[in-house]
């Protein structure tokens, strides 16, 4: 029965990301209030720009990942395949969704370890809650997980909203980072925390970085609000009942998380910065770099496009974000990722 109500909430969390309007309501993810100066002698031609980078210990050709979205249930096995094959011909990482699933069961295996199947050479993290995390007594079970997809690195993703909405949700967050702080010290992959939606604080990432975190997703305000999801699925939409609407924008806005993150890189040489939540194109991307940020990841943007135009549409959007990454990275005269990342950026009401 635990198996079967875990598969069907993937399912119904899928369907009202494609269905329903789960976007933030009043609050965006910040990038439309700052800009880049425009370089009018870029010393560059176009063609020499260099946009691969390195994540998990694989070169990748644009720093993007499409991040964690599915598995554990019949339909996810299509899904995750579709993903992979992006991800191979980009050659862009990509982090499967929840293994709860896994941990209860081998039914639905397949949707998980199809993913390294298609795509043997690009670099694939698994991905935990910290709910279930802060459960385990050892390491074990997460290396069965990291061996069923012949994973690069796995995350540990922070919901604490989600857990307070959800109907099946447990809002029980202590040992969290206790359980963090195990899977640094005992695997050997790195360890990457994320958030879903509502963003990472300084503070917070302090105590991962304390623990022996690598690589933190600050996954932001302002795209997919997943409180939004289990408020629909409550059937609470246009209700105040138990003031569950009042979430509905709860968070920290991207661009705010990322600063915030990404001047902790001084302190942390080894620190790496995934920004996402509420991109949705290569401009962003570039600003996302151009704050810090050394990856950028997206989820539902192209699920939209897969489910709705299969493979060449969610190519071309992925081509799409490359060639806007690109002509940014003209206009400020950067030949690469890492000059990007030193470019200033002002704020609209500053100019």
């Amino acid at each position: 029965m635990k198996t079967s109500k875990t598969s069907s909430r993937k399912r119904q969390h899928i369907d009202i990301t494609l269905k329903k309007d789960v976007s933030f309501r009043s609050k965006t993810a910040g990038f439309e209030k700052w800009e880049f100066i425009h370089n009018a002698l870029p010393e560059i031609n176009r063609s020499e720009i260099n946009t691969s980078s390195s994540f998990l210990g694989k070169k990748i050709s644009i720093p993007l990942i499409i991040s964690s979205m599915t598995g554990g249930y019949s339909d996810a096995e299509k899904i995750n395949r579709l993903l992979a094959e992006v991800c191979a011909q980009k050659k862009i990482g990509l982090g499967v969704g929840s293994q709860r699933q896994a941990l209860e069961s081998n039914k639905h295996h397949r949707s998980f370890s199809i993913v390294r199947e298609i795509a043997p050479d690009i670099p694939i993290f698994g991905n935990i809650g910290a709910v279930e995390a802060a459960k385990l007594k050892d390491v074990s079970p997460v290396l069965r997980l990291i061996d069923l997809i012949e994973a690069d690195g796995f995350a540990i993703h922070l919901n604490p909203l989600q857990e307070l909405l959800q109907r099946e949700g447990e809002p029980k967050f202590r040992g969290v980072l206790s359980a963090i702080e195990m899977f640094a010290k005992s695997i050997s992959i790195p360890i990457i925390v994320k958030e879903i939606g509502s963003g990472i604080s300084a503070e917070v990432a302090k105590k991962l970085i304390d623990v022996g975190v690598q690589i933190i997703d600050v996954a932001g305000a302002g795209g997919t609000s997943w409180a939004g999801v289990e408020i629909i699925r409550r059937g609470e939409k246009n209700k105040k009942k138990n003031n569950f609407s009042e979430f509905w924008d709860w968070g920290i806005p991207t661009v705010e998380a990322l600063r915030d993150v990404c001047a902790l890189k001084n302190k942390s040489t080894e620190l790496k910065v995934i920004s996402s939540g509420g991109i949705t194109n290569g401009v962003e991307m570039a600003k996302s770099i151009a704050f810090g940020a050394d990856y950028v990841a997206t989820a539902r943007l192209i699920l939209i496009a897969l489910i709705n135009g299969g493979l060449k549409t969610a190519l071309e959007l992925v081509n799409e974000w490359e060639n806007e990454l690109k002509n940014a990275m003209f206009l400020t005269g950067s030949s690469s990722i890492s000059v990007l990342q030193t470019k200033k950026m002002v704020r609209k009401d500053w100019l």
